[in-house]
């Protein structure tokens, strides 16, 4: 493991990922998923965690699988058409990942999902951070209404407001 990760983790603060997140932003990110679910019958859950501690830096853990692990933790997996995305920034590295639940994984292609993420990144890395958030919930709000459409809109089965780690 390189030492610049290790460096990005221990430089990264909660004060920058509120700067970078104010509450104006989440309250922005959490009208576009309640709006979203309108639409569709799946679960969006918006997760920023600030950087990972040292037992998972020592451990190797990558950014993908601390995403399922928040996954699990959330229990985001716990809607009933198996149809939970969980949308995950891991701000010291500014990497996304989206884990899907069965049900909608087995129909949007994990190309798709990628695309959503370096369109996230993208802006990210160029300090945008409420228009990746906003384009990247919309892109995942998008690909639902493709393959859960309808069905009564948002049950809420999960909060919508993003989750600060």
């Amino acid at each position: 493991m390189g030492l610049q990760r290790w460096f990005r983790h221990l430089a990264a603060t909660p004060l920058a990922t509120r700067r970078a997140f104010p509450s104006h932003v989440l309250e922005a990110i959490e009208k576009v998923i309640t709006a979203l679910e309108a639409r569709h019958a799946g679960e969006i859950r918006f997760v920023i965690e600030t950087a990972l501690d040292l037992a998972e830096l020592r451990a190797g853990i990558t950014p993908r699988e601390r995403a399922l692990e928040v996954f699990g933790l959330l229990r985001v997996w716990d809607t009933a058409d198996n149809n939970g995305v969980l949308i995950y920034l891991l701000m010291a590295e500014h990497d996304v990942e989206i884990i899907a639940d069965r049900g909608i994984a087995a129909r949007v292609s994990s190309a798709e999902w990628e695309a959503v993420c370096r369109l996230m990144e993208a802006h990210f890395r160029a300090g945008r951070f409420r228009e990746g958030a906003l384009d990247g919930v919309e892109a995942v709000g998008h690909l639902l209404a493709q393959h859960f459409p309808g069905a009564g809109g948002d049950r809420n089965e999960q909060p919508n407001r993003p989750v600060l780690l």
